[in-house]
């Protein structure tokens, strides 16, 4: 099936029944903007073994030919009768508000139009979405499915299996969540045009008002100081950094706390605080300062990772994944990837992507000129930014930093095994001297900076790297 063609631009999309899954244990969603789909049908979920039906009916090609339309979804689905059910979900649409805010994010950068048109849902718009108000992707209560078949549970076999075909159908398109929360892609497409020749068109007068106002700037001492921007006085030197954050106030002695109050959180939270002011400071006071763009603000899941690292005891971790909407395996992989490296690791871990097919290609090539003759290259099986290595728990991840991570896999998890570097060489045989022979000799000590050359598996003589 074509990702899109002409006829499906309009408001409602119909998609031709999908075949068999391969294998009872494929992911029914490859995409981030597909878990989460799922994440939000199984958290509205109130019987896990209708969902187990509904996943077993989806695989074997029970749901018919997909009807979707703004705010709603439709299909037949055979069951135990002869006659397929006809089996819906509802999806909440976006108020025309949220609308207009969430097209004025797409239309500010080219590359979120882009990325839609290239089958990509990008997790930065998601994000800015969500912080002004625009739930892009949908949660537990968004959705409501039903089905004309007797069965009460919610969502019934069918329902659910509907649902689980529509992450693969997401997973292809993600115009058709879109579509789900209201609007067609023609129409979205028709706005956004209308929005940058709009906003094209009004930079051009703006910059033809700034031409032609410089002699108005005389009678407006104001406009003439900010135009001319000499005569300023200096400003004052920066302040210097102290040694170490100060500490915060004690409170866990407080004789009768405020009610509501609790005084080890606050102390905990004061002292994060101020550490985390000791490094703005020191980044602020560095030489290169003004050259670099200015930090990222975290995500609410992104800081309670970073809060989970910084203060590693099972009291804070226990509060903070009763409190982050995650499980606490998910905070734990969060947790140890934060350590490793920080926001860039935490969104390797959650994130597959698919890098330029040149990047990769140079990455294979270094791996192979820097691993030593004396150990055979594992074999790996690559999909988008991760390789695994064949017949062990053993995987390597691509960052968008440029950074390769390792990883290891207990039972059915994958968990974050060591920071970052840009050679995989160096990260592979990091995570495989591990599980080396306990006669293998320990590697000798080297400087820094020349750990690599000395671990085994890398040729200790290496060819510059690639221009790029």
């Amino acid at each position: 099936m074509s990702r899109r063609t002409p006829s499906s631009k309009g408001p409602g999309r119909t998609f031709e029944a999908l075949p068999p899954a391969k294998g009872s244990r494929a992911p029914f969603a490859e995409s981030w903007w597909g878990r989460e789909w799922l994440r939000a049908l199984e958290e509205s979920s109130l019987d896990s073994g209708r969902l187990q039906r509904g996943r077993t009916y989806a695989r074997g090609a029970a749901v018919g030919q997909v009807t979707v339309t703004p705010g709603s979804a439709a299909a037949p689905v055979k069951g135990s009768r002869p006659a397929p059910y006809r089996s819906t979900v509802q999806v909440t649409q976006l108020t025309d508000r949220q609308w207009d805010r969430l097209l004025d994010m797409i239309a500010e950068r080219a590359a979120n139009i882009a990325a839609l048109l290239d089958g990509e849902m990008p997790a930065a718009l998601a994000d800015d979405a969500a912080a002004a108000g625009v739930p892009l992707l949908p949660g537990p209560r968004d959705l409501d499915p039903a089905c004309s078949c007797p069965d009460w549970g919610y969502p019934c076999k069918h329902a659910a299996a509907l649902c689980y075909q529509l992450a693969r159908l997401l997973d292809r398109d993600p115009f058709v969540l879109l579509l789900l929360r209201g609007r067609g892609e023609r129409e979205l497409m028709d706005e956004l045009a209308r929005r940058n020749t709009a906003r094209a068109a009004a930079e051009t007068t703006a910059h033809a008002a700034t031409t032609h106002a410089a002699p108005a700037l005389a009678s407006d001492p104001a406009a003439a100081a900010f135009a001319s921007r000499t005569g300023l006085p200096a400003l004052p030197a920066p302040p210097a950094l102290p040694e170490r954050p100060g500490r915060g106030p004690a409170l866990a002695d407080t004789a009768v706390p405020e009610p509501g109050v609790d005084p080890a959180a606050l102390e905990l939270l004061a002292a994060d605080a101020a550490t985390r002011a000791h490094h703005l400071l020191a980044t602020a006071l560095a030489a290169h300062h003004a050259d670099t763009a200015p930090p990222v603000p975290l995500t609410e899941w992104q800081d309670a990772a970073r809060l989970a690292a910084t203060h590693p005891t099972l009291e804070v971790f226990a509060r903070i994944a009763s409190n982050c909407g995650r499980s606490p395996r998910e905070l734990a992989a969060a947790t140890r990837a934060w350590r490793h490296g920080g926001a860039a690791s935490l969104e390797v871990l959650e994130e597959t992507w698919s890098p330029p097919t040149a990047g990769l290609e140079r990455a294979r090539a270094t791996l192979k000129d820097d691993w030593s003759d004396d150990i055979p290259l594992p074999r790996l099986r690559t999909w988008r930014n991760r390789w695994t290595v064949e017949g062990r728990g053993i995987q390597l991840r691509y960052g968008r930093d440029g950074r390769w991570y390792p990883y290891t896999k207990d039972g059915t998890t994958w968990w974050p095994a060591g920071p970052g570097d840009p050679d995989p060489a160096v990260v592979l045989t990091s995570v495989l001297q591990p599980q080396a022979s306990p006669r293998a000799s320990a590697p000798p000590r080297v400087p820094e900076g020349r750990q690599a050359l000395s671990k085994p598996g890398v040729r200790r003589t290496r060819r510059p790297a690639p221009s790029r």
